[in-house]
């Protein structure tokens, strides 16, 4: 009798054992009103996973992942959403109200509910475009206080892990800097960069055509500035419309200048693209890439930029309509170009 209850006893520690073991996945279930497609992608920049929804929004799948951030996508619209394996959330959201109606509930739910309110945050953060012109006091007391929210936000949720919340605490000083430094450049771009104001020069710029050209060397016409590289895809995009442009105002006052900000070794890259895609104008290599000072003196930051100075060597718009924006022929015209 004692050989069979300590068999029996044995048996029962060896399934509490196994029921206790952790999994080493996630479980993803849910519920989705107005759906946009047939399924759900689970991503990130290493890692993607296709979930089927069947036709009534229901969906259950299971994901072996890496414990991280990752973006769920529902092919029209996205949201954050923080994974490790063991979870078992289930999520249920109407796509008419998708940030507002996204919910998470069970075995770690809590961060990525975290995610969707600090979304849902900043998104009424940066939808205010009024904020950029407050004065520096207004506009520091503003955005200290929705990032304080942020963070009060991050300190009042439960269950979260260490990691996670070192991380979201960069992110938010991280946001801090951005949002301070974006509004550093628009103060700039309204005073040093302001319409009237001396454009800032390129000096013995390599021409394609041979020799070096400088901003000076164009005085006498208005000068309409590419700042392009051969690996930006938006850069390349416009290309066919700055062509029809160049067509366009052929034999006017105006010079179409590109300047490539690619670095020294893709030269001949430059080289090779401005032949093969027969790029008119005035073909440009800066010296010194995005370290160039003409780029950092017109606080250049992100390509494509076009920039639009007159004939006396002034500034018209250092941040100009590019060349796919009807605006651009409306600038022209009311410069009768």
């Amino acid at each position: 009798m004692r050989k069979l209850i300590y068999v029996l006893s044995s048996v029962l520690v060896f399934m509490s054992c196994k029921e206790e073991a952790p999994k080493d996945y996630v479980t993803l279930s849910g519920k989705i009103e107005n759906q946009n497609s047939d399924s759900l992608l689970v991503r990130s920049r290493t890692f993607t996973k296709k979930i089927n929804v069947n036709q009534d929004g229901t969906f259950s799948d299971t994901l072996k992942i890496e414990d991280g951030n990752y973006t769920l996508f529902d092919g029209t619209e996205q949201t954050p959403i923080y994974l490790k394996n063991g979870y078992d959330i289930n999520i249920t959201l109407n796509t008419k109200e998708f940030d507002e109606t996204i919910t998470y509930s069970g075995v770690g739910a809590e961060a990525s509910n975290f995610l969707a309110k600090k979304a849902l945050m900043q998104e009424q953060l940066f939808s205010d475009y009024t904020i950029y012109d407050l004065e520096k006091s207004e506009f520091e007391t503003k955005i200290n206080g929705s990032l304080d929210e942020i963070r009060n936000l991050l300190a009042n949720t439960n269950n979260l892990d260490s990691t996670f919340i070192a991380q979201q605490n960069k992110q938010i000083e991280g946001l801090n800097s951005y949002i301070f430094e974006g509004y550093n450049d628009r103060v700039y771009m309204k005073t040093v960069l302001a319409k009237g104001q001396e454009s800032p020069k390129f000096v013995n710029f390599e021409n394609y055509l041979g020799g070096s050209t400088s901003l000076d060397d164009l005085k006498g016409k208005y000068v309409y500035i590419d700042v392009w590289a051969t690996w930006c895809g938006p850069c390349k995009a416009q290309i066919p419309a700055l062509q029809e442009i160049e067509k366009a105002y052929h034999g006017k006052n105006i010079e179409f200048v590109s300047v490539s900000v690619d670095s020294a070794k893709d030269h001949d890259k430059w080289k090779a693209m401005v032949a093969e895609k027969e790029l008119g104008g005035i073909q440009l290599f800066a010296d010194n890439s995005f370290k160039s000072k003409f780029v950092t003196d017109y606080a250049i930051k992100g390509i494509p930029r076009f920039i639009l100075v007159d004939p006396n060597g002034n500034i018209v718009s250092a941040d100009a309509p590019r060349p796919s924006d009807d605006k651009l022929k409306d600038l022209f015209n009311e410069l009768n170009i």
